[in-house]
């Protein structure tokens, strides 16, 4: 009798700890990352950004379906990031939708997410010796207030395996999330200055870069014509503006436009400058006889810059690691675009240990200089340059298509990277310190306060294809397929120069995702299938035998 009472004491008392345990565990919930990388737990900008929703904020994912096992972890860790952010944010509510899942809809439903630029994704599918081509969308929708936003699930990389891309995407999840609920979500405040009147490209030809920057800050074009007639108002006026790009100007400056431009670094204005030393391009090379002359640009920047600390040489880097060239081969109908070696559109390598390169795909240069670092007292940091095969070549000089069917000679190539985009950072000193001034102005400064700038040796890095009169995407190669990280560079550069560096800190985080060795895995199919069916059987077996003869021998 003791014992039972004993017994359902602790019975009770098991109870009431469970049920103690549960009502604890609704009030107080708590999720544990246990993984090295923490790729669970979400960085203090992404939480920044998601901690003041106060109403719904949609996600509808399309990657749903059966496609193979590379896509359903990136599935799956969409979920779980998701997960991540509702947890925080209960107003985020999201679903993963698969739209070709019914035959009735979904030609109507490929047709609409077409239409809103979400471009779907053919696959290879190979089992059990079979082949067969699979659809699936790697994007989702968020919306928000009556605003809707594309994000992207893959990030492409050149010349990567689907193991490499899967990798590569799932560590820009957070970003492309936290990227696309801060359009949503926070207002606009900074604001960029397009300077024009020198020649700059059209915008056109950077249409594509606008229209991503814009969903973050306020642009405006700004000319400096006005300097000639009254400098100090168009100082003031470009004080307004917290960054200045110049994209590509191809029109000498004048020393009150300069010093405009100096006095306004002066006061802590930010400057991404895409400029180049050379006159020539691609599209110089398209006449008949299929070359033309490589000649110094001058635009009365290189005391601007030297000042500064660096220099754009006037040279063109000659580099084995590059994009190729397309050119039709044949004649009349017969004739076939092939894509060929060409040296002059280096593929720049990124800093790794800067956050503004880190984790950034391959930048296309076409007809790039060398930029010189100088000795003062700014903080000098290379963010791209070219790969080790490289060689210099001066100016003026003939530039014609028929290297492409020339063999290069490798023992030429020899100087090694040279750098192409340099972030400069610190104090800097006037470039009309010392000297006499253009024009007058109230408190000029000579030094400035903390300031930045960076400057790039190739104007085209910001310039995106035009066919029949549309922009392309920026950094994208309509031949291959292939998508460059120009525009994930400038945006990236943008957002540091305007101190919103929180989600180049998230693009940086890193990821390490454990893939299985597929050839091995095929090798060793049979025999591993052997070894789950016969195993279990063969110690359920054992166990039996053993069970039978204990009691056997417990009885007998």
């Amino acid at each position: 009798m003791l014992k039972n009472k004993q017994t359902l004491k602790k019975t009770v008392l098991l109870l009431t700890l469970l049920v103690l345990v549960n009502i604890l565990g609704s009030h107080f919930y708590k999720r544990f990352d246990l993984t090295q990388d923490k790729r669970y737990t979400l960085s203090e900008s992404a939480l920044g950004i998601v901690e003041n929703i106060d109403s719904p904020l949609i996600v509808d994912v399309f990657l749903e379906g059966d496609f193979p096992s590379e896509y359903r972890r990136l599935r799956d860790e969409t979920r779980q990031l998701l997960e991540e952010f509702a947890l925080h944010n209960p107003q985020i509510k999201f679903s993963f939708i698969d739209p070709i899942e019914d035959e009735k809809t979904r030609d109507a439903n490929i047709s609409q997410l077409v239409n809103r630029g979400l471009e779907p994704r053919q696959l290879t599918v190979s089992g059990s010796g079979k082949t067969s081509k699979a659809l699936i969308f790697p994007w989702a929708l968020a919306s928000y207030q009556e605003q809707t936003v594309k994000i992207p699930l893959i990030k492409n990389i050149i010349g990567a395996t689907t193991d490499e891309t899967i990798s590569s995407s799932v560590q820009n999840l957070e970003y492309a999330f936290a990227e696309g609920f801060k359009k949503l979500v926070v207002p606009k405040e900074k604001k960029i200055a397009i300077l024009k009147g020198n020649g700059e490209l059209s915008d056109i030809y950077i249409a594509d870069f606008l229209k991503t920057i814009k969903e973050h800050y306020f642009i405006a074009p700004f000319t400096l014509d006005s300097v000639s007639s009254n400098p100090v108002r168009t100082l003031d006026r470009l004080k307004d503006y917290d960054l200045v790009i110049a994209a590509k100007p191809t029109e000498t400056f004048t020393e009150n436009e300069k010093y405009v431009l100096d006095q306004y670094t002066m006061n802590g204005g930010k400057s991404l400058w895409l400029t180049e030393s050379v006159v020539m391009d691609t599209d110089s090379l398209k006449n008949e006889k299929g070359s033309a002359v490589a000649v110094m640009r001058d635009l009365n920047l290189t005391d601007f810059f030297f000042k500064y600390g660096l220099r754009i040489n006037p040279n063109i880097v000659n580099d084995l690691y590059s994009a190729p060239i397309w050119l039709a081969l044949g004649e009349g109908s017969e004739a076939q675009f092939q894509p060929l070696r060409w040296p002059y559109s280096p593929l720049a390598g990124t800093n790794p240990e800067h956050p503004i390169t880190s984790n950034l795909n391959m930048v296309k240069f076409d007809f790039a200089s060398q930029i010189d670092t100088l000795k003062n007292g700014i903080s000098k940091k290379i963010l791209l340059k070219s790969s080790d095969l490289t060689k210099l070549e001066g100016v003026p000089s003939q530039i014609s298509l028929d290297i492409v069917t020339q063999e290069p000679d490798l023992e030429t190539y020899t100087k090694g990277p040279q750098p192409l985009a340099v972030l400069l950072e610190g104090t800097f000193t006037s470039v009309y310190n010392n000297r006499i001034k253009p024009f007058q102005i109230e408190n000029d400064k000579q030094v400035s306060t903390p300031t930045k700038m960076i400057v790039v040796s190739d104007g085209d890095v910001i310039r995106n294809d035009v066919v029949q009169n549309q922009p392309q995407e920026l950094g994208f190669d309509r031949w291959t397929g292939r998508s460059f990280g120009n525009k994930e560079f400038l945006e990236n550069a943008v957002n540091y120069l305007l101190n919103d560096d929180g989600l180049i800190n998230i693009r940086s985080k890193e990821i390490v995702i454990p893939y299985m060795d597929r050839q091995k895995t095929t090798d060793q199919r049979t025999l591993w299938q052997s070894v789950n069916i016969a195993l279990p059987l063969a110690i359920l077996g054992l166990f039996g035998l053993g069970y039978g003869y204990i009691r056997k021998r417990k009885y007998t």
